[in-house]
């Protein structure tokens, strides 16, 4: 890309369009022949009637055959072209993600439209991906990272959140009861074009482009459903639990509390950046001190995790410690963030902070498929398209007091929960 073309803002060539039933982002970019496509649309899962676990098994079961073609000539047209399509459910929504040559995305289209409104949902296929997602979750019964993850869910969330795990001895259960039908009817009720969105990058010319979307996709209806969840996290006072899993003297440590933030919060930014700094890359606060000074762990980092528009999330701290030190890591933890928030960031790892976020920033516009899955999650967190170019200089013009501030309402150590995993007791 050219020094011209780099500095051009994005929004400035960013076509906002609808095709069809299809709101799309196209921004042209200079790479010769080669279009890369991300899109997703709500499903509105209700997720106390275990609708996740069908909506992963509609999603697993899309690329296996439509009404008109079975998964290997499907499969052949795709790998004949060297064209790429992957289609995924995610919490609210669920969607695809694609790459292909100009010329061939029509067919590429057509063939995902044909996926999404036309899956012939092969019995025998149902049964292998059943059989593989209760394999899946017997294999993480066994993961110490998962069960600590999975524990500290089901303490800070109700059973209908998005963030919440449950026991795995549970969505066994689930698993098992799930029938054929009810993925068929779970497509039928769910799966229409509410908030349909598609950000494409690369050699494209909007218009024609728009044609053939709207003529592949051609008039797949909205369903109108709305989500049903909670969008608050439960309120608890703090605790510890213990997952034991036989045979293994690295325990895996999840610790955290819910906190009251949304991504679209005025504070996302700043909370974001303090937690970055405590715990975010190997510069962080926690590295520093409990890895590499202390030497207590292999590994240890802090985020906001999983907030989204829609709802809260929680702060996340994760380290894996030996069981012979894990009272030792988990103090010294303890008084890292403890020192953290009443503290607050250092000018210098603020400023480190900042050159870090704005970097991965630009670094993941630099290829179609990362502008392309950047303009979508853009979308879908209903921000406009020229909040791409003001992220950088909203990170630079971040202030200490904004990040102290941030760190004060939305760090604390007294709320914080534990779940540790391993040969532990």
């Amino acid at each position: 890309m050219s020094a011209s073309a780099a500095a051009e803002p994005l929004a400035s060539r960013v076509a906002d369009l609808k095709a069809g039933p299809a709101r799309l982002l196209l921004c042209p970019a200079p790479v010769p022949d080669v279009v890369s496509f991300r899109g997703s649309f709500r499903t509105a899962p209700d997720l106390s009637a275990t609708d996740d676990l069908r909506q992963a098994l509609v999603a697993d079961l899309l690329d296996k055959g439509t009404r008109r073609r079975d998964r290997f000539e499907i499969a052949e047209l795709l790998e004949g072209r060297g064209a790429q399509l992957h289609l995924y459910a995610d919490a609210l929504r669920a969607g695809f993600a694609g790459r292909a040559l100009r010329e061939d995305l029509p067919l590429v289209l057509s063939l995902l439209a044909e996926q999404l409104r036309e899956p012939a949902f092969p019995e025998e296929e149902f049964d292998k991906e059943r059989r593989q997602s209760i394999a899946a979750v017997r294999r993480s019964m066994d993961s110490t990272a998962g069960q600590a993850t999975g524990a500290l869910t089901r303490r800070l969330y109700p059973d209908n959140h998005p963030n919440y795990v449950p026991p795995p001895e549970v969505e066994l259960a689930r698993l098992e009861a799930i029938a054929h039908g009810d993925v068929v009817a779970y497509h039928r009720d769910h799966f229409g074009s509410d908030a349909l969105t598609i950000a494409f990058a690369g050699d494209i010319e909007p218009t024609g482009l728009a044609r053939q979307v709207a003529e592949a996709l051609g008039e797949w209806t909205p369903t109108g459903r709305s989500p049903a969840f909670a969008s608050v996290a439960a309120p608890a006072p703090a605790g510890r639990v213990a997952v034991h899993i036989a045979d293994r003297p690295n325990v895996d440590v999840r610790m955290g509390h819910a906190i009251d933030l949304r991504r679209d919060s005025v504070d996302w930014l700043a909370a974001h950046a303090g937690a970055f700094a405590l715990g975010g890359n190997f510069s962080s606060r926690l590295m520093q001190i409990v890895r590499d000074e202390m030497g207590l762990t292999y590994g240890i980092g802090a985020s906001v995790h999983n907030v989204a528009v829609e709802h809260d999330g929680h702060l996340l701290v994760h380290a894996s410690l030996s069981a012979d030190r894990l009272e030792e890591g988990l103090g010294a933890t303890r008084a890292v963030i403890d020192a953290f928030a009443s503290g607050g960031i250092l000018p210098g790892e603020l400023e480190r902070v900042k050159s870090t976020l704005a970097g991965q920033h630009v670094v993941a516009l630099a290829t179609t498929g990362g502008l392309a899955a950047r303009l979508l999650v853009n979308a879908e967190r209903g921000f406009d398209v020229d909040y791409l170019d003001r992220f950088p200089d909203l990170v630079h013009s971040l202030t200490k007091p904004e990040v102290d501030a941030a760190i004060q309402r939305h760090i604390r150590p007294g709320n914080m929960h534990v779940a540790v995993a391993g040969s532990v007791v």
